[in-house]
C-alpha cells in the first residue's frame, strides 16, 4: 500500500476499526462525527481518510472523507454530507450511533496540508462541503497558537447550508471570513447572490505581492474556476493547492 506524510513521517496505510464517540449537526443535511481510533497515527491539516462500510452479506462500499480537524490523540473528526442516493453518507448521517464501529484508513495525502511553521499569509477559498479540510487548517492555526494571517472565503448556495456557523463567527484573531452567497443571501447581504467572481477574491484574498499560501477546496467546477480566478489576479500558480470532490463526495 501507498505511504503518506503525517507528522511522524512516513507510515503505511492499513484499515482500522473506529467507535463513534459524539455527533453535532452541522446543517440538516450535514453531520460532524467524532471518531475514536485506536493506534491513529496523527495526520496533518489538510488530509483525508477512507471510510468503509461491510454489510453483513459482504458488500461492501467505500468513501473518502477530509478531516475536519487538527490531530487530538485517538480522536478524528469528519462532517458528512448526505447525499440521498449514496451508499455510504445515509448511514454515516441517519444511522451510525455512538459506539458503532466503522473501518477508516489513512491518513491520505500529503500535498495539500497546512503546516503551523509556513510563515506566509493564507488564502482559503470554499465550495460548499469544500469547507471540511480548509477548517481543519483554521482550527489547526488556533491549537498551534500560530500568527500567521488566513482569509476564508466561503461560497454557499444559501445561508442555511454553510457549516461550522458559530465557530466561524466566534472572534479568532488573524482570521477574517467572507461568505458569499450563490441563490439566496440573508436580508440585507451587501453582496447579491451569485457564483465567486475575480472581483470577491481581489477584495478578499490577500494580495498576489504577499506571496500567499492558497488552498481552494469544492467541487470541480468550483475548484478550476477559482484557481482560474487567482491566477488571473497574479498569483503564482505553484502557490495554488487544490482538492476536489465529485457528486459522491469521494
Amino acid at each position: 500500500m501507498a505511504g503518506t506524510a503525517v507528522p511522524g513521517g512516513l507510515t503505511r496505510l492499513r484499515w482500522r476499526v473506529a467507535r463513534l464517540a459524539e455527533t453535532r449537526d452541522e446543517t440538516p443535511t450535514a453531520r460532524t462525527l467524532v471518531l475514536d481510533v485506536p493506534g491513529w497515527p496523527g495526520h496533518l491539516a489538510g488530509q483525508h481518510v477512507d471510510v468503509r462500510l461491510t454489510a453483513e452479506d459482504g458488500y461492501s462500499a467505500q468513501r473518502s472523507y477530509s478531516l475536519a480537524a487538527p490531530a487530538a490523540g485517538a480522536r478524528v473528526e469528519l462532517t458528512v454530507q448526505n447525499v440521498p442516493d449514496g451508499e455510504v453518507s445515509p448511514y454515516l448521517t441517519g444511522v451510525f450511533a455512538a459506539g458503532d464501529p466503522v473501518e477508516v484508513r489513512g491518513p491520505v495525502g500529503g500535498w495539500f496540508v497546512w503546516r503551523p511553521d509556513d510563515p506566509a499569509p493564507v488564502t482559503l477559498v470554499a465550495g460548499g462541503a469544500g469547507v471540511a479540510p480548509l477548517m481543519a487548517m483554521v482550527r489547526a492555526r488556533r491549537v498551534a497558537g500560530s500568527r500567521v494571517p488566513f482569509r476564508l472565503v466561503y461560497s454557499v448556495r444559501t445561508p442555511e447550508e454553510r457549516w461550522y456557523t458559530g465557530e466561524l463567527r466566534r472572534p479568532d484573531p488573524g482570521v477574517e471570513v467572507f461568505p458569499l452567497y450563490t441563490r439566496a443571501a440573508p436580508d440585507g447581504w451587501a453582496r447579491p447572490p451569485g457564483r465567486l467572481a475575480k472581483d470577491d477574491l481581489a477584495a478578499w484574498a490577500w494580495p498576489p505581492e504577499f506571496d500567499p499560501a492558497c488552498f481552494v477546496c469544492g467541487p470541480t467546477g468550483f475548484v478550476e474556476a477559482a484557481a482560474d480566478l487567482l491566477v488571473a489576479l497574479g498569483n503564482d500558480p505553484r502557490r495554488i493547492r487544490t482538492e476536489r470532490f465529485g457528486p459522491s463526495g469521494g
